[in-house]
This record gives C-alpha cells, structure tokens and sequence, in this order.
C-alpha cells in the first residue's frame, strides 16, 4: 500500500437496523479491499480489482 490510507465506504442499502451487518470496501491502486462492518480491527479479503469487477458484474 506503500503508505497511504484507504477510505472504506459501504452500501446506502446497509442503513437498516444499526448498518452494521454488512461489508465495507475500500479500493486501493490495483486491489480491493473488503471487511466485516461489525469488525473494522479484523482480517481484511484483498483481491485485484479485476476480480471484484467480475463479482460486483454478476451480482
């Protein structure tokens, strides 16, 4: 990541409820990182950004 800080952002459609329940992505210079809303300290799924155009395309 060399440095930088990543802004994560969620889904307008999370807001039910207290928004926890769901995932947060924040997109670096060739990755996409993506975490637990509920757990922002835990492990983080890294994957190219090609990728997760290919999941978010078939959602």
């Amino acid at each position: 990541m060399g440095g930088s800080v990543l802004v994560w952002f969620k889904s307008t459609y999370s807001s039910s409820g207290d928004g926890n329940d769901c995932v947060e992505v924040a997109v670096a210079a060739r990755v996409v990182h993506v975490r637990d809303s509920k757990n922002i300290g835990g492990p983080q799924l890294v994957v190219a950004g090609d990728v997760w155009g290919g999941f978010v395309a078939g959602l």
